[in-house]
């Protein structure tokens, strides 16, 4: 059944002034048990190509987002080993009937943001 909600995300390389593209990202959902929903890597936009939980298959609850920025910096040669950052988690409550849910990740070696975007 259709909620007439579902999940995006997008990263920003904050450090280099582009979109953050080919960084793994995962989605879990927390409860009742935590169990994996998929995982996907950014395109050249540094978007999802995908809804990560789309409308279709929509379930309200717990999520969260995992971002994993140290391999990206790694590869791009702006951190060290170990990275500073690593795995970013971002934790969001999806409800019902909320529309396009959209988190964003703005972020460097050394910092990140993030916000409910549309």
């Amino acid at each position: 059944m259709a909620h007439d909600s579902y999940l995006s995300t997008h990263i920003l390389d904050t450090a280099r002034g582009r979109p953050g593209a080919g960084v793994t990202v995962e989605l879990w959902r927390l409860a009742p048990e935590p169990a994996h929903v998929v995982t996907t890597v950014t395109n050249a936009d540094g978007r999802a190509s995908q809804p990560l939980l789309p409308e279709a298959g929509f379930v309200p609850g717990c999520y969260e987002l995992r971002f994993h920025v140290g391999a990206y910096f790694a590869d791009t040669g702006l951190t060290q080993d170990p990275p500073y950052l690593d795995v970013v988690p971002v934790r969001v409550t999806l409800q019902a009937g909320q529309g396009h849910y959209h988190v964003p990740l703005n972020c460097s070696p050394y910092g990140y943001t993030t916000y409910r975007g549309s």
